[in-house]
């Protein structure tokens, strides 16, 4: 095993997750039984999402008819290396909804499928938004930074709902096309962001951010070999972590985007070099912050940027 790996993120309690799910996940049926909680969430459809990222989606736009579980919602938990406990198990054969991220992402959802009877509606987030690896390159399966991809996602949500529910079809339809609306202004604050900045430098540390990057004109002048290392869990080459740090103090970048979910040496140093050269560092992460929805987190990433590259 290397010394660092981007795909392990920090292991503060990921132990005890692995261990009880119930512990330490957050999703909508943990609260108690749906007896308990009367009828109406008794006859709600039950939806399970990779990640609270979308299940917070699904919770938007299913409302009070939905019951949600989301199977990562700590940001200690790695989806490239989860593995599935008895209650995620026993949660997919009751859903009527799932929804995935694909792309290599969560491959644990599809072994657990695959290892069960049920055949619930299954929305993969990496087929809805088109995308496919570029010539010679490999895929960025971080999708649900691309607004639009998350736009036709909540379309695809509603129709789910509608098909498990088709009395409240026209419920989830409204609340799609509502949620659609407040994506806007986050397009619009990329477009901003590109009047403003277009073509402009910034280093990542690994592809999360990178829709979000292209979208606001921006131009990643991080070396591939760096950001493929991280991401692959590797360690960079020397020459190549020389010329990663070369963009900082020679300040041929305006920021720094920075998954704060990962942690190593390598990026730590990178992190080090920008702020030693007064170049912004814009923290991004994987899953919903503690208290933080889809909107509201995707606001703050952009105006993030914006900020930084204002500086």
């Amino acid at each position: 095993m290397p010394a660092y790996s981007s795909r392990r993120l920090i292991p503060l309690i990921a132990g005890a997750c692995l261990v009880s799910l119930a512990g330490c996940g957050s999703s909508s049926d943990t609260s108690g039984s749906d007896a308990a909680r009367g009828p109406a969430a008794a006859s709600a459809v039950p939806v399970v999402a990779s990640t609270n990222v979308y299940g917070d989606i699904a919770e938007r736009i299913g409302g009070q008819k939905v019951r949600v579980t989301s199977i990562i919602s700590d940001p200690d938990q790695d989806p490239h290396s989860y593995e599935a406990s008895t209650q995620n198990r026993l949660a997919l054969s009751k859903a009527k909804v799932v929804i995935e991220n694909g792309g290599g992402y969560d491959d644990f959802v599809d072994r657990m499928m695959k290892s069960g009877d049920a055949s619930p509606e299954v929305i993969n987030a990496v087929k809805v938004s088109g995308r496919t690896a570029p010539a010679g390159g490999e895929l960025n399966e971080h999708v649900w930074y691309d607004f639009p991809t998350v736009a036709r996602l909540a379309d695809r949500i509603a129709a789910a709902l509608s098909k498990a529910d088709p009395g409240d079809a026209a419920g989830f339809t409204a609340n799609a096309k509502d949620f659609k609306a407040k994506l806007k202004p986050l397009e619009r604050k990329e477009a901003g962001i590109k009047a403003d900045h277009g073509g402009e430098a910034v280093a990542i540390t690994e592809p999360v951010p990178l829709y979000m990057i292209e979208a606001a004109g921006l131009r990643n002048a991080t070396p591939a070999g760096f950001s493929e290392a991280i991401e692959e869990g590797d360690d960079v080459s020397p020459r190549t972590l020389r010329d990663t740090l070369a963009l900082f103090t020679g300040k041929k970048v305006k920021a720094l985007v920075y998954n704060e979910q990962t942690s190593g040496p390598q990026t730590e140093e990178a992190e080090q070099a920008a702020k030693a050269a007064a170049i912004p560092v814009v923290p991004v992460t994987e899953t919903l912050p503690k208290g933080k929805d889809y909107l509201g987190w995707m606001t703050a990433n952009v105006d993030a940027l914006a900020s930084a590259l204002a500086q």
